[in-house]
């Protein structure tokens, strides 16, 4: 058993935190403001982490799972893709009722260098894309992305979600410090997508 949190809770639902690496430094991430969520320290003391760990936190919290379980830390859970088909499939096949989530920056096709997509049918049900900007210019301002044509590869991926199939839900964050962001355009790009649209106002907290 490790001694730190891949798995932990949030307003009664159950998260996964697999990584602390990024292809984004968010200006907003909480984890430049604190180690926790709800006390639940999400630093990771290594990066070599394994579906097998993740699945005995899992069952340590059993009588904590909820409907929907979500996979979203102090990272970008998409860096562990195998990570997460493994524990996926082990979650469909012992709780078959339970609806699984990514929420995800959308970078993960650029990482690849594929569509992964269709890997995740039947393990994933529903994808969180953080598209954070109307244009390029404030999306990098804001999410700062490591990555090459981040912000073309975050709306093709929300695109191919929906084509997919997934229940596709695009995000921004607003309200942090005095960081605009035009709420109705990326509302227009979001329908344009195909997707949901989900306004995330920014506290303190993170949470």
């Amino acid at each position: 058993m490790t001694d730190y949190n891949l798995a932990y809770l949030l307003d009664g639902k159950v998260y996964i935190n697999l990584t602390n690496s990024c292809t984004n430094d968010c200006v907003f991430c909480i984890r430049s403001i604190k180690e926790d969520v709800v006390g639940a320290n999400l630093f990771l003391n290594t990066e070599n982490v394994k579906a097998e760990d993740v699945i005995a936190q899992l069952e340590a919290m059993r009588d904590k799972l909820s409907s929907e379980i979500i996979f979203c830390g102090y990272g970008e859970p998409m860096l562990k893709l195998e990570v997460i088909k493994q524990v996926a499939k082990y979650i469909k096949e012992k709780y078959p009722n339970t609806v699984l989530r990514i929420n995800t920056n959308g970078h993960a096709n650029l990482v690849y260098k594929r569509n992964v997509l269709p890997e995740l049918k039947g393990l994933i049900d529903k994808f969180s894309v953080s598209l954070n900007g109307e244009n390029e210019e404030v999306y990098n301002e804001l999410s700062q992305p490591h990555i090459e044509g981040a912000y073309e590869g975050v709306k093709e991926f929300i695109a191919l979600a929906v084509k997919e199939g997934f229940d596709t839900t695009a995000t921004i964050v607003t309200g942090y410090k005095n960081y605009k962001v035009d709420m109705p355009k990326c509302i227009e790009i979001t329908k344009e997508l195909g997707a949901n649209f989900r306004e995330r106002p920014w506290i303190e907290n993170g949470y």
